[in-house]
């Protein structure tokens, strides 16, 4: 037997039939295509047409493939009487599954097919995603709530906690990142400079530039370009990782040989983000103060380094680069748990792998803002 073969041996579709009232319940499993489904059409019908029923459900979750030819058998199982079709329903249906099986249904009932309507499907759909964004919340939270009773339990016990994984993970979020953290501040500070310089020449002021450099990197941007650089490169790879894992059934088997998934994948990437998020951080403030040096120094305001750092240890006081500081582990645990969350609600499908990355990256640098934003009234309140 070919290796094609085997394949399409063991992908064959398979189903069950159960009727509970009027209810008639069909488990389908394998792959419902065009090139499986021959042998199979007859023996269904066989099974389906002489039951009384009314309402159909669909349990789709072992199916590992399907067609419109496979949609159609299933939607021929759907009652129909002279004025009324009863209702389906479908469980752990993929999204392209749904659509096809709705297109099939609406075939097989002689629905016509459906019209667009703007302001109406416009509506549906910011309903559908402030559903989605509460949902989200929810879910994060709850997962933020698990993660911390089991990292606790792990401060207890320090010994069950995996530190090579730990260090191994601060290599490639902290060491690896720091070079792209360090340019983007650098430029970040220079363009503050620049802007600046050009905003503050006018008023005969071009001193206070130095200020401007020291609170909006020490308070803002050095932080923020970290945690941001952090999403985009660190969450992004947690996610796909565990959700590759996921896809694998990798974590499936760690769960049945009794290993902690918390202990073994949130807690190590959670740590390494603890750590590493202040020492970049430090790094993006130096940067960024040493690129609104140079500007400084050889740009329009010609403002000696002597005179900046006289100036900037006069006028920029200790606060500032603590009020940056703290927010470092804040934002590395968003970014950590939002990252490890995604990847473990990842399905089976690589669409579902793509999907959850881009959402990991969007969710932790909206909750980053956010956070920043929450940061920013806090400190104004206190006074700091």
């Amino acid at each position: 037997m070919s290796v094609g073969e085997k394949h399409k041996f063991l992908d064959a579709p398979d189903y069950d039939v159960t009727q509970s009232g009027r209810r008639l319940t069909l488990r389908a499993s394998g792959a419902w295509t065009l090139l499986q489904i021959a042998g199979i059409d007859e023996r269904l019908r066989a099974d389906v047409d002489p039951l009384d029923y009314d309402n159909v459900t669909y349990d789709l979750s072992d199916v590992t493939a399907l067609d419109t030819a496979g949609a159609y058998l299933f939607a021929r199982a759907i009652r129909c009487d002279e004025d009324v079709c009863y209702p389906y329903e479908l469980q752990g249906a993929q999204k392209g599954q749904e659509t096809l099986m709705r297109a099939a249904a609406d075939a097989a009932m002689g629905r016509p097919a459906p019209t667009t309507r703007q302001w109406y499907d416009t509506l549906t759909r910011m309903g559908r995603a402030t559903v989605k964004f509460w949902d989200e919340t929810y879910d994060t939270l709850a997962f933020l709530g698990q993660f911390l009773v089991v990292f606790a339990k792990l401060l207890v016990n320090p010994r069950r906690i995996r530190w090579k994984s730990v260090v191994a993970l601060i290599e490639d979020v902290g060491l690896n990142a720091a070079p792209i953290i360090m340019t983007l501040s650098f430029f970040i500070g220079a363009v503050i400079a620049y802007m600046g310089a050009n905003l503050l020449a006018s008023f005969g002021a071009q001193i206070f530039m130095v200020e401007l450099i020291g609170f909006s990197v020490l308070r803002e941007f050095a932080v923020l370009i970290t945690a941001i650089m952090l999403a985009g490169r660190s969450d992004s790879a947690f996610t796909a990782q565990i959700g590759a894992m996921k896809m694998r059934q990798e974590i499936d088997a760690m769960t049945v040989i009794g290993m902690d998934t918390f202990e073994t994948l949130v807690v190590p990437r959670a740590i390494a983000c603890l750590v590493s998020a202040p020492v970049l951080t430090f790094l993006a403030m130096i940067s960024g103060v040493a690129g609104g040096l140079l500007v400084a120094w050889f740009g329009i305001t010609d403002i000696s380094p002597v005179l900046f750092f006289s100036r900037f240890q006069e006028t920029i006081g200790l606060k500032h680069f603590w009020v940056g500081m703290a927010k470092a582990p804040f934002f590395a645990l968003i970014i950590a748990i939002i990252g490890c969350r995604q990847g473990l609600a990842v399905t089976g499908s690589v669409d579902s792998l793509g999907a959850r990355t881009t959402s990991s990256v969007v969710q932790a640098i909206f909750s980053v803002i956010a956070v920043d934003a929450m940061f920013a009234i806090l400190f104004y309140q206190m006074g700091i």
